[in-house]
């Protein structure tokens, strides 16, 4: 019993010095760390007290604004609108005038007339062409489309005739045909 006791022991002993021995490096590499911090806190202080007495020695500047073209300036913007005031308000007339001939400018008066004015019955004119175009074009591609589909019908039936009857019916089919042709020559 002595000797399992004395096992159990040894055995405590030794867990005992590796987990103090983990703490213990544990216990340096945070010891480590608080100091690393420390320093890094050290230099911002000294950082912040080299930018705080940059800003002092820049505040201490004394700051001179020469405020007097800025002075004239108003000084003539109050004149201008004093001036103004003075002066008696003139009364604007609205005219509506339809011109044949112009007043004044007359190559001006021309360019705006049959710039715009005549411009835009051009285009209108011109736009009712197209549409009119486009509606005839559109007219004449139907009737070429049902044309096509009436001779088509009519094609298959004369196949259909010619596959389904006796050689009699065939012949006089035949003669009908070159008929038609001959009157498409002449």
């Amino acid at each position: 019993m002595t000797m399992e006791t004395n096992g159990k022991n040894q055995l405590d002993r030794d867990t005992l010095q590796l987990v103090l021995e983990e703490f213990t490096v544990e216990q340096k590499t945070t010891n480590q760390n608080i100091g690393e911090l420390i320093i890094a806190i050290d230099n911002l202080g000294k950082k912040l007290d080299g930018f705080n007495e940059q800003q002092a020695s820049k505040s201490e500047v004394p700051v001179s604004i020469d405020i007097a073209p800025v002075k004239s300036a108003l000084e003539k913007g109050f004149l201008d609108i004093k001036y103004m005031i003075g002066r008696e308000p003139k009364s604007i007339t609205r005219k509506l005038q339809i011109l044949l001939f112009p007043e004044q400018d007359a190559k001006l008066f021309y360019r705006i007339v049959f710039g715009r004015w005549f411009l835009l019955p051009v285009a209108a004119f011109a736009l009712n062409l197209a549409y009119s175009w486009g509606i005839d074009y559109t007219q004449s591609k139907k009737e070429v489309e049902i044309q096509q589909l009436e001779n088509d019908r009519i094609r298959n039936s004369w196949d259909y005739m010619y596959r389904n009857n006796d050689k009699a019916i065939k012949i006089i089919m035949n003669k009908a045909y070159n008929f038609s042709v001959k009157g498409k020559d002449k």
